[in-house]
């Protein structure tokens, strides 16, 4: 189906309900989704989806004093063309009258033609008791600070100095940065190529290889995109390499690492690698790894295999060992704000657990004297600095070697980064030695 015989507030609630389901996320939808529509239409399309998304947390609360009863499970797609409606006539700069007629219209190419009166009526209501509706639900946290109240008290408790200015940056786009290849390009240079390009930027604060763009914009404008110049990455995202401290000879396991980005620039920043390999355990998400290193004609062994397991491991210990670990991703909802909607509490103990077995098992294969960093986007020290202690706490041959920067907050272990406007993301970051000799071998 194309865009010419459908109607795009119908393909935004198509996109969106699987969601409600909890299937999928809607960087997968959007993909199938976007193919689907016009390509004058795209950026419309990615808008209502990622707004509706973003502001999920009040639209389910308005919607919930505008309706007698909830919809059922199978009418999951009115409930988003519903929250499309309503998140145009607060948030878009489309007439009252067009949004809502196209929302009412797009009920039929669903096949829920009965949902039309329902939908008319509830928006017009929206319209004339706005300004009612909000002041009866700022009392309601959810609503108030547009996140689910289990994340908000879990901020408050965590980051009570920090948590109004973490939920406030969740609310905005995160910039797009750029990682200069230095093997190929100085960032200056690059720079002088993107001013030439009529392409607005500036230097990372932190990120000695990054470039924050003044806006958005497609990578095929991008001066040496498709040759490896730059890539997209967030700047938080590129403080892994230099962490590592990588030398010729070395061997290095990325034991996570899909897409790719924090092992490209490994090798960017340290050509004379001995061997690197990458273990990943989705295959369609280590194709992304293949696709970023073919672009920038770089070398890595590509594992489909599971981190928290050493079936795939040749026993060949390593020097260097980069541990992503998969994670709650709360640090990065202003890129992904269906984690709002998708994640919940009681996800972080089992991510903690995951976490502390792909640690554990990464660190048997670094040679003793090696560094390991340890990195999440998530900002919840349960993921973060409580777990690196929980691991060192079992662990007689970690070391911690504290970070000594100027970006991000000291932790007892490690540094967090919190989300900054117009900077970089939420990440967290903790490096770890391994002894050159066991605990019992220094007794003898």
């Amino acid at each position: 189906m194309t865009q010419t015989d459908t109607n795009l507030r119908a393909l935004a609630a198509s996109t969106l309900a699987p969601l409600l389901h909890h299937q999928g996320s809607l960087k997968s939808q959007m993909a199938s989704a976007l193919a689907q529509c016009e390509p004058r239409d795209r950026a419309l399309l990615q808008a209502i989806c990622y707004g509706v998304m973003r502001y999920q947390p009040q639209l389910a609360a308005l919607s919930k004093l505008l309706l007698k009863r909830p919809f059922k499970a199978r009418d999951l797609d009115v409930r988003a063309l519903l929250w499309v409606g309503l998140y145009q006539l607060e948030h878009l700069r489309v007439p009252p009258h067009a949004a809502i007629s196209e929302t009412v219209a797009a009920a039929e190419t669903l096949g829920k033609g009965w949902a039309k009166g329902l939908l008319n009526a509830v928006q017009r209501r929206y319209q004339r008791e706005r300004n009612t509706l909000y002041e009866q639900l700022q009392s309601e946290p959810s609503f108030r600070y547009n996140h689910p109240g289990w994340l908000i008290d879990k901020l408050q408790h965590n980051w009570p100095d920090h948590w109004q200015q973490i939920l406030e940056q969740n609310d905005h786009n995160g910039p797009m940065t750029l990682r200069v290849n230095v093997a190929r390009i100085s960032r200056d240079d690059y720079l002088q190529q993107l001013q030439e390009a009529g392409i607005a930027a500036r230097p990372c604060r932190f990120a000695k290889q990054g470039l924050t763009l003044a806006e958005p914009c497609d990578v095929s404008v991008l001066p040496g995109f498709d040759d490896g110049l730059v890539s997209v990455q967030d700047e938080a995202a590129q403080l892994a390499g230099e962490l590592l401290q990588l030398e010729p000879g070395q061997r290095l396991l990325d034991a996570c690492a899909a897409p790719g980005g924090k092992l490209c620039h490994a090798l960017e920043l340290q050509s004379g690698l001995a061997d690197t390999v990458a273990v990943e355990l989705d295959a369609g998400r280590a194709e992304r790894i293949e696709q970023n290193l073919e672009r920038l004609d770089l070398q890595a062994a590509l594992v489909i295999g599971d981190a928290s397991s050493d079936d795939w491991w040749d026993g060949t210990a390593f020097d260097r060992v980069l541990v992503d670990a998969p994670c709650s991703a709360t640090g990065v909802i202003r890129r992904n704000p269906d984690i709002k909607y998708l994640r919940r509490s009681e996800d972080i103990k089992a991510l903690a657990d995951l976490q502390l077995a792909v640690l554990s098992n990464s660190w048997r294969m670094l040679k003793p004297g090696g560094r390991l960093v340890y990195a999440t986007c998530s900002i919840f020290p349960q993921e973060n600095e409580r777990l690196v202690q929980r691991f060192l706490k079992q662990t007689d041959d970690a070391c911690h070697c504290p970070i000594e920067a100027d970006w991000g907050l000291p932790c007892d272990t490690g540094r967090q980064l919190l989300p900054q406007r117009d900077g970089h993301d939420g990440f967290y970051y903790a490096v770890l030695e391994k002894a050159k000799k066991s605990v019992t071998e220094q007794a003898d």
